[in-house]
């Protein structure tokens, strides 16, 4: 699970996790720290869509505009965002809607942002996504598909980028996702309840620890956490050196089409993941190796479904991976 959030803010094209599991497995939790890590990113200031000021793909129309004027754009470095989406939203809230008071006050159509453009270059959150109104998921498979928002309403038409990490979280026991919001998902992870009695002691105190002074049982994790936060950032900046042999990416494809996975979206997260996770071990290379750690993540959810099949998918899928790269 932790290594499916990093890979992800390495290389956000993965197109976020989907984390499947029980109970108080802190799967919320984990997401919600992913925040500390995040790294900065150059913004332009005051834009409600946290436009790049340098890609195209990420503007919104009126900075783009600015940039074809030859305007001068003030750049400010800010935190990636991270925003959740509650389960009681209403579409409005999610698109953006109609700025009443502008139009009633000055007589004009304004648009106020949504959650969606707040998620621009960020993350979007959605704990329980299994229990998501079907109108929500629609919005969000067509935003998250096409990387805009686009709104039509009361006679305004606007569009605004809206590419960003959709991290889900949930339990199976409280309904399954649908296969078309599921297929968006990059990857993969299944949480499952720690079984190791001293395992679970530990965690128990680690928790009672920090419920008794959250400052000092942060601060004792300071070092590692910056650690981890350089290690993200030169892994994004080396991402884009990195190679994957012919072979392997074969391979790779060999392995999801003898799982008669549909599509190509399995065979792109793969690459993907793999380079991002070569990035993260400060490689310039991407080894078998680190295709057998993000395989299972990447297809499991992709494979077709057979009420029969006792074994768990991601099995399927390692099997499948040791057979051909063997």
């Amino acid at each position: 699970m932790k290594l499916c959030l990093l890979l992800n803010v390495i290389d956000p094209k993965i197109g976020g996790v989907m984390i499947m599991g029980d109970r108080g497995t802190g799967k919320s939790t984990t997401v919600r720290s992913l925040v500390d890590l995040l790294p900065e990113i150059k913004v332009v200031a005051g834009d409600p869509y946290n436009s790049d000021p340098q890609d195209p793909e990420f503007m919104g129309v009126e900075v783009r505009e600015r940039v074809l004027q030859g305007e001068e754009l003030s750049v400010v470095l800010t935190k990636i965002n991270m925003v959740d989406l509650p389960l009681g939203a209403t579409e409005d809230r999610v698109c953006g809607t109609i700025d009443i008071e502008k139009a009633l006050t000055e007589g004009v159509k304004a648009f106020e942002p949504g959650l969606l453009a707040k998620a621009n270059r960020g993350i979007l959150y959605v704990d329980e996504v299994n229990l998501l109104d079907d109108h929500l998921v629609d919005v969000l498979l067509d935003s998250a598909a096409s990387g805009w928002n686009t709104v039509e309403r009361e006679g305004i038409s606007i569009s605004h980028p809206a590419r960003f990490i959709l991290i889900g979280s949930g339990n199976p026991e409280e309904g399954e996702l649908r296969p078309q919001l599921l297929d968006r998902f990059g990857m993969h992870a299944q949480v499952g309840t720690v079984r190791d009695a001293e395992l679970r002691v530990k965690i128990v105190e680690e928790r009672g620890r920090f419920d008794k002074n959250p400052k000092e049982f942060r601060d004792s994790y300071k070092a590692e956490q910056e650690k981890l936060q350089q290690q993200i950032t030169s892994a994004r900046s080396v991402l884009s050196s990195v190679q994957i042999d012919q072979d392997l990416k074969v391979k790779i494809s060999k392995v999801c089409a003898e799982l008669n996975v549909d599509g190509l979206r399995g065979d792109i997260v793969t690459n993907r993941a793999a380079k991002a996770l070569a990035a993260l071990k400060g490689r310039d290379n991407v080894s078998a190796e680190d295709i057998a750690t993000v395989i299972p993540n990447c297809l499991r959810h992709r494979l077709r479904k057979d009420p029969l099949e006792s074994i768990d998918s991601g099995l399927l899928v390692t099997e499948k991976f040791y057979e051909v790269f063997s």
